[in-house]
Parts: structure tokens; C-alpha cells; sequence
């Protein structure tokens, strides 16, 4: 690793003006300081640490190819009409009367109507198109929204977990020492098998609430009722509540809400994150939009109230400069009639895969959750998760996400990912059969 280093030498001044000559001292030599929160994180990432094995397992095994089932990454091409708006919309940057520069940070207007009328609106839910902020991924969003708060924030976290939420706020601060596999100061709020994943109401005083439905890693999902609680006790207790719905286009039960703003009274409380990378393949062309309406309120150090949306525009505007016209131009062909109809058939090719590993898992003896209104599905087995892992990638030549990387809650369990072709599920289905059928 490269430090700067800044030297302060001894040096003699000789014929200066006023000065005699003599020899003075600078202080000594020292590196660039840290922001030692850095140092609290953990060694190594979850999906580095898979990435090792996987790497090892084929160095070893040079001739059986691995069939990876566990990072969320699609593997179906751009629906064809993204891709025609994004061929139109590079052509028009090569003509200098339909060339444009620098947008608006917060996105086309084109785009955040689309979004507000397509995504909100139609399901009955009162969001402004100046509400929405478009960016290039709701990771990055999930992340970088903690910024406008606090560092004495308390926060809430689920466990199992998506490592972004918690890592971010062990950056910045808000947490204390990692020991026996959390981190001091962060109020967890347990998913398990006797609450459906879905986690209770915390007991303590927190200011900030991170929840996902249709959740990652888990896939399970929370009814209407379990939101309206969630909704209730943040507006009870000034709490606000981050929701990344990133995997609502998956949700096949119509009971089931896609958003927080479904829920009255959300509006008072809740910030939520989407993204185009899922449901219609952006991963690699990334596009996504966060809202954060305009009754949200914080305070200050001297207690006045201040505008969040106000805040999350600052920061936006400051540290980035929007996305792509063109891949702007392909996220709003998402929403045409063509394009509903496009992602409507990724979906239902993930979801088939998906629908397909359930029921080999289930016939096996598993007990699984996701795969239904989820595109992962969360499988209970008992043991050490790492071990499942290393016997399904080196009996099976299978990867998936051992459930101990996401969390204390995750261990006895592992994640498998239905993003993957049809071949490839159903081969892998094939393979694991011999060394977990019943």
C-alpha cells in the first residue's frame, strides 16, 4: 500500500531578512492520518471470501465447471426496447442540435415522471416526480444516504443483513467494537424462522431503521399489516425507516405491497430506495432512484427542523453528477407498454428458476423461505453454513451464499440465487440431487 508521506526537514536560513543565521527544527516526519472506523470492519468481504474458494476448488479442478448460485447478478440480455432507447439516445449525442452535456443530478424529468406516474401513482401512492432522485444504484444510495445524519444517530439493523447497511455505518462511525460477530452500539433486530424473517418492533430508543423487502439475503417478505406496525412505531417514536424495496417487481402475490408508501402515514417516515438493476437487467448499465418526500423532517444541533429531501439534494448535487443520458433514455423505456411487457417475461424467467430450486429443495427434506415473491431462496440447514458451502461446491461444483456472511442470524442457514440461465438451474438441480435428495 502507497502512504503519502510528508517530510519536514532541518534546514539552515542563512541571509534572510532579519533572521540570524541558525538552524531550525520542523517537526518530525508523519503519514496522512485515517479515519480509524475503517479499521473496525471486517478483514474480508463476504463474496471475496467466496471468490477465494470458488478460485481454489477450480485450480483444482480445472475440467468441472462451476455453476455459481450465489451473487445476485442477472445473466438475460437488456430487454430489447432498453436497448433500442439507448441506441437512439447515443445517436443523438453524435449530432450537435440533440447533444447534451450535464443534466439535471436528479435525473431527466422524462425519467422521474415515468417513475412517479409508472411506479407510484398507478399503485396508489402519492409521490411527486420531484421526490425522486435518479442515480446509478440503490447500493450506492443505501450507503451514502447515512451521510446526512447524525453520527449519534442510533441505528437499527436486520441480522440477517445486506453488509452495505452496516458496514457503512461502522465507517461513519455510529458503532462501536466488533466482538462475538456484532458490532457495539447498533440495535439488531433478529430475523429467524419463528418470526418469518420478518423481525419484531425494537425495544430500545433508535433514530434510523433499516428494512428490504422482498429482503436480501432471506427473500421473505412483509404483509401489509407488518409494514403498517413498522409505519406506526417510527411516527410514534420520531424514527425513520431507510426501506429498500430493490426486488419489489418480483413480488407475485397482488396482497403483498411493493412499496412503504402503500402504507398511510409512510410519507412521515420513510425513505425508499429502487433500482432498474433486477428487474430489467442494469446491472452493467446501472440505473436506479431514490425517494424522499417532502414532509420528512430532521433537526439540527440547535433543534431547528430542517428538510431532509432539502439534504439528500445537497449531498446528491455535491458528490455526483447524474447518470448516462442514454441509459436514462433505456431506464424510461422500462415503462412503456413494450417494455412492461419485456420485463414482465425476465421476471417470470427468474422466478420460474427460482420456483424450480424450491421445489427440488423442498422435495429434499429443506426447509426453504423465498422463491416465491423473491428471486432468492433461504434455505435452513442446520449446520455450519461455510461447511454446506464447501460440500455443495465440491460434491456438486455448485456455489451459493453461505447465510454466516450476512450475519450472526444467518449461520444454519445458505442463500441460493435463482439470477442465472434456465440451463444452469436446471443442471444444478441435477447435480445436487445425488448428494441431497431423500
Amino acid at each position: 500500500m502507497t502512504c503519502i508521506r510528508f517530510s519536514f526537514l532541518v534546514y539552515k536560513a542563512t541571509n534572510a531578512p532579519g533572521l540570524k543565521n541558525e538552524t531550525r527544527a520542523r517537526p518530525k516526519p508523519f503519514m496522512i492520518r485515517i479515519n480509524d472506523h475503517y479499521r473496525k470492519l471486517q478483514a474480508s468481504y463476504l463474496f471475496s471470501d467466496i471468490a477465494k474458494r470458488v478460485n481454489a476448488h477450480t485450480s483444482d479442478n480445472p475440467d468441472k465447471r462451476v455453476i455459481r448460485m450465489g451473487i445476485g447478478d442477472v445473466t438475460e440480455p437488456l430487454p430489447a426496447v432498453c436497448r433500442e432507447a439507448f441506441k437512439a439516445a447515443v445517436d443523438e449525442m453524435g449530432d450537435r442540435a440533440t447533444f447534451r452535456g450535464y443534466g439535471p443530478e436528479q435525473g431527466y424529468p422524462f425519467l422521474r415522471e415515468a417513475i412517479a406516474e409508472h411506479a407510484y401513482t398507478a399503485r396508489g401512492c402519492d409521490i411527486r416526480p420531484d421526490e425522486i432522485f435518479v442515480s446509478d444504484g440503490s447500493k450506492c444510495d443505501s450507503a451514502n444516504i447515512q451521510e446526512i445524519f447524525s453520527s449519534q444517530c442510533r441505528v437499527a439493523i436486520p441480522d440477517p443483513v445486506y453488509p452495505v447497511y452496516l458496514d457503512t455505518n461502522v465507517m461513519a462511525g455510529r458503532t462501536g467494537a466488533f466482538a462475538d460477530g456484532r458490532y457495539a452500539g447498533v440495535v439488531y433486530l433478529d430475523c429467524t424462522p419463528e418470526n418469518r424473517y420478518v423481525p419484531a418492533l425494537p425495544e430500545e430508543d433508535v433514530d434510523i431503521i433499516y428494512l428490504c423487502f422482498p429482503n436480501n439475503p432471506t427473500g421473505a417478505v412483509a404483509t401489509r399489516d407488518d409494514l403498517k406496525r413498522w409505519v406506526d412505531h417510527a411516527r410514534a417514536n420520531n424514527a425513520l425507516i431507510l426501506f429498500d424495496a430493490a426486488y419489489e417487481a418480483f413480488v407475485q402475490d397482488p396482497a403483498i405491497p411493493r412499496s412503504i408508501y402503500e402504507i398511510e402515514g409512510a410519507r412521515e417516515c420513510a425513505v425508499e430506495f429502487r433500482s432498474f438493476s433486477k428487474n430489467a437487467g442494469f446491472t452493467g448499465v446501472r440505473c436506479a432512484y431514490t425517494v424522499v418526500p417532502g414532509e420528512l423532517k430532521g433537526v439540527d444541533a440547535k433543534g431547528t427542523e430542517v428538510p431532509l429531501h432539502a439534504l439528500w439534494n445537497r449531498r446528491h448535487t455535491t458528490k455526483f453528477n447524474g447518470v448516462a443520458y442514454p441509459v436514462q433514455r433505456a431506464a424510461a423505456a422500462v415503462f412503456s407498454d413494450e417494455g412492461k411487457r419485456e420485463t414482465t417475461r425476465l421476471i417470470g424467467h427468474y422466478m420460474k428458476n427460482a420456483r424450480l430450486l424450491r421445489e427440488a429443495l423442498t422435495s429434499w427434506g429443506f426447509d426453504c423461505v423465498g422463491g416465491d415473491n423473491a428471486p432468492y431462496i433461504w434455505i435452513q440447514v442446520g449446520g455450519s453454513s461455510w461447511d454446506f458451502f464447501d460440500r455443495l461446491l465440491n460434491e456438486a461444483a455448485v456455489v451459493c451464499t453461505p447465510g454466516a456472511g450476512f450475519g450472526t442470524c444467518g449461520e444454519g442457514h445458505v442463500r441460493l440465487s435463482a439470477f442465472n440461465s434456465r440451463e444452469n438451474v436446471e443442471e444444478a438441480i441435477e447435480r445436487m440431487r445425488p448428494v441431497f435428495g431423500r
